[in-house]
């Protein structure tokens, strides 16, 4: 979502590089490319006055004109700023001292709130509650259908008493949904609410009694994301017609400039809670205004990344890997298998790999990352047998057509795949050893290295770091090796995959 507005940032910053103190006319050009990347964003007029006269304050400050490189000084003040105008800290849930914890979900017809319910629903099963769906939109036809077939993906109990499809009444609804709760001790009561086809006086009434029969612990608002400046002006208008007390973003994955993100907070003073990333129910993660900025000034998104990858990779697998690594046992096709596996459950290789640090600069090649392909190699090594699996090197030219027949792939195919696997393999005994490489490319994508056919530009880029990075400033190089404090780095310098889990190492090499 936020790509377009990215790449302006990146291409302002990088006028600044090299400079060793900053004029104000750099500041002023930099604070004017700025307001051209977050109008072009679509983001609320005053809040980009407002951004850019902050940023413009601090830069010609004396933080800036008395560090060791202002130009990275001015990249750590915009993220700041960026951070603060997404919310600054993470919002939480409030949960309800006794009874369950009731969760009303308001907004727009379309937004997304029945898929968000199932969502919601999930997510908090998985940290352990009990929650229950309530399906008082009652007014769109099939929304009780839908919250029930969401419910039974979520493996959720869906109440809904009343068929829907203009039958029924949501205050009545929503007062016996938590007597049901209460009966069947349902910790968490998420209500689906009629959307709105427009805001106007009659729903907003109808929506106050539903809140006032449901008396929510947390009224979340649920935007579109891809309406642009359209969902700051509904967030106003349902803030002044019913509150609430914190906003959902749906549809972040789409190609919207990402104004409503940057804008909606500072416009309802409410923070953003939740964020849907995409149209699978596990596609959902809470929102966090620093990663959020980080993103956005290509700075990756580790944090998440290594979150998703704890929950992708099975506990008991994690810690069988990790002792036949340290046992100085072979890594076999079976065990790649299982953790290419396991990072599908991750989600796309284009958006994993997006996280990573610096990855802003290689779009092109993201672009070009086929998921299909953790298919295809998995099609290969399920075409092997037992023994060839456990030793690849007993694959002769007969074995690897048979296999290329079986898998519905060529023989090249197969020899590429053998070939990375080497590379995996002797990557699992250096970390055997106590040593990791750096960052490596992923195996067999375009444009990414790992094999003989990538030799350009990136592939150079992935080769392992002999040592820590240095800068190339000698002041600030002294300063390092002197152990003292210096400004937050721009996202130049190589990512370190070692903060990375074992097995995401293992599949990014």
């Amino acid at each position: 979502m936020f790509a377009t507005l990215s790449d302006r940032l990146a291409a302002t910053f990088k006028g600044l590089r090299g400079k060793g103190r900053l004029s104000e006319a750099d500041v002023d050009a930099t604070v004017r490319e700025i307001r051209t990347a977050l109008l072009e964003a679509d983001v609320a007029l005053p809040v980009v006055r407002q951004f850019c006269a902050t940023v413009k304050e601090r830069a010609l400050s004396a933080e800036v004109s008395g560090a060791l490189n202002p130009a990275q000084q001015v990249v750590k003040i915009v993220h700041e700023e960026l951070v603060a105008i997404l919310g600054g800290e993470t919002a939480t849930l409030t949960f309800a001292k006794t009874g369950p914890t009731v969760i009303l979900l308001a907004g727009l017809q379309g937004a997304g709130k029945t898929t968000l319910a199932g969502k919601l629903a999930l997510k908090l099963k998985s940290e352990g509650h009990t929650p229950m769906l309530v399906a008082a939109d009652l007014q769109r036809p099939n929304a009780v259908d839908q919250l029930q077939v969401v419910g039974d993906q979520a493996g959720v109990v869906v109440f809904a008493p009343e068929p829907g499809n203009g039958v029924g009444d949501p205050v009545a609804v929503t007062k016996s949904a938590r007597e049901f709760a209460e009966a069947k001790l349902h910790d968490i009561v998420i209500i689906d609410t009629a959307g709105r086809l427009a805001v106007d006086s009659d729903l907003m009434d109808q929506l106050r009694r539903v809140r006032d029969a449901a008396r929510p612990d947390n009224t979340l608002l649920v935007v579109d994301a891809m309406i642009g400046q359209d969902a700051v002006r509904t967030a106003e208008e349902f803030q002044s017609g019913v509150g609430f007390d914190a906003v959902v973003l749906t549809k972040l994955d789409g190609d919207a400039r990402g104004g409503a993100a940057l804008s909606i907070v500072s416009v309802t003073e409410r923070p953003i809670m939740y964020a849907s990333v995409g149209e699978k129910l596990t596609e959902f993660e809470t929102f966090h205004p620093d990663r959020m900025a980080s993103r956005i000034l290509d700075m990756g998104d580790v944090m998440t990344l290594i979150e998703q990858a704890e929950k992708a990779f099975d506990a008991d697998q994690a810690e069988r890997m990790a002792r036949k690594v340290s046992a100085g046992e072979d890594f076999t096709l079976d065990d790649f298998l299982e953790q290419m596996q396991a990072v599908k459950k991750m989600g796309s290789l284009g958006k994993i790999l997006g996280m990573l640090p610096g990855m802003g600069e290689m779009k092109a090649q993201l672009d070009q990352v086929d998921d299909r392909e953790l298919d295809r190699v998995a099609a290969i090594i399920q075409s092997m047998t037992p023994a060839e699996r456990h030793d690849p090197k007993i694959l002769n030219g007969s074995r690897r057509a048979r296999i290329a027949k079986g898998s519905g792939s060529s023989v090249s195919d197969v020899n590429g795949l053998i070939e990375r696997f080497a590379g995996a393999q002797k990557m699992m005994k250096q970390m055997g050893k106590g040593g990791m490489p750096g960052m490596p490319g992923m195996p067999g994508m375009p444009g990414f290295g790992g094999s003989k056919k990538a030799k350009g530009k990136m592939a150079k880029s992935s080769k392992p770091a002999k040592g820590k990075s240095r800068s190339g400033n000698p002041a600030k190089r002294a300063v390092i090796d002197s152990g003292e404090s210096v400004a937050v780095e721009a996202p130049e310098e190589a990512f370190d995959i070692s903060s990375l889990p074992p097995e995401l190492r293992n599949l990014l090499g």
